[in-house]
Order: structure tokens, then sequence, then C-alpha cells
């Protein structure tokens, strides 16, 4: 496989409020152990700020990748040359696609905390998924990126 002529990759990382509530978890958990001791109580505080930790690293830990002629966006794989337009989706598209403009067949990687997104229909019709929806902070860039790619696979 060719690699696309102008690779993409993101994370969608949690923001960083995330990283407060972990800690906020884990003072929660130190409170509930208080009664029991220091030592408890501060192993509640380090043990539970760390798995709240561990739980918002892992949800925002996602990628969306368009690399060696592929698009990567969390578990799926899909060739460029299955796709078609890509339709950049504004703070307020964005959510109806994610609410009653959805399709239950669609393939959704979105992230709440993400307010823009980006929406490519799937033209391969042996895939029952009509379109993917993808949140995404940099929306132009990436259906750059797609363009770019299905054009050089298409060479």
């Amino acid at each position: 496989m060719q690699l696309s002529a102008a690779p993409y990759e993101e994370r969608l990382t949690a923001p960083r409020s995330w990283w407060l509530i972990s800690f906020l978890a884990g003072v929660s958990l130190a409170l509930i152990l208080l009664p029991f001791g220091t030592l408890p109580m501060l192993g509640g505080l380090v043990g539970g700020t760390a798995a709240a930790a561990v739980a918002a690293s892992s949800y925002g830990s996602v990628r969306i990748r368009v690399v060696g002629g592929a698009l990567i966006a969390g578990e799926a794989k899909v060739p460029v040359t299955a796709l078609g337009e890509a339709e950049i989706l504004d703070p307020e598209e964005a959510r109806a696609w994610r609410t009653h403009k959805a399709d239950t067949r669609a393939f959704m990687l979105l992230r709440a905390y993400i307010p823009t997104a980006l929406r490519v229909e799937i033209t391969d019709p042996a895939d029952p998924t009509p379109y993917l929806y993808l949140s995404t902070r940099e929306p132009q860039r990436l259906a750059e990126a797609i363009r770019t790619a299905r054009e050089a696979a298409a060479a």
C-alpha cells in the first residue's frame, strides 16, 4: 500500500477538567474511607484518583488516522477507495447527526466534549454502513487528508 500524500493523525484526548474530576473521585473515596483511619484514607485517595485517571485516559486515547490508503478511526479501518464525500459538521449540525438525524447502521466515533465532527459517506455497496460520524477537533484537515489520500489511491 502507498502512503497517503497528506497523513493525518489526531488523538481525541479527554478535556483537562476530567483530570480534576479524577482527583475529586479520589478525594471522595478518601472521605468514604476516613472512618477506617489515615492509611486507608490515603490509599483511597491514591487508588481512587489512579482508577479514575486510567478511565479518563483510556476513553481519551482513541485515534483517528489517515495513513497507508486507509482511514483508521478507533477500531474501524476503511480503505479510502470505499469513502465518498466528507461533510464538515459545525457544532449545531454535529449535534443533529448524533441525535435525530443519526442512522443506527452508521459507525459513530463520537466524543461529546468535541463539538465539531466529520460525516463521511461509505460508497462500498457491500458495506451496510451508510456513513462514518467522526468527532474531530480539525474537521477541515481530516476532510482534506481523506480527499488527498483518495486521489492518491485512484492514481
